[in-house]
């Protein structure tokens, strides 16, 4: 099982701070053309994917036990 960490804006748009996903092995690619799939979170062009607290691309194999971090853009003055 993959434990799916939301952050800020995500986490409110899901109403969630946590998800789980059963299906694995995964690309990170693979994982957000599914994750396109939650209500909330339909828009991936911006957000950065973390897997185990080091960022990565959409080759990057995820395995059971992975964390992954959805960390969406933020902006600041």
């Amino acid at each position: 099982m993959i434990k799916i960490l939301l952050f800020a804006g995500l986490k409110e748009r899901v109403g969630k701070s946590v998800l789980t996903w059963d299906k694995t092995p995964i690309t990170v690619a693979m994982l957000k053309e599914e994750l396109q799939k939650v209500p909330g979170l339909d828009h991936f062009s911006s957000i950065l994917v973390a897997v185990n607290e080091a960022y990565a691309r959409d080759d990057v194999v995820i395995n059971d036990g992975d964390t992954v971090a959805l960390i969406p853009p933020v902006s600041g003055g």
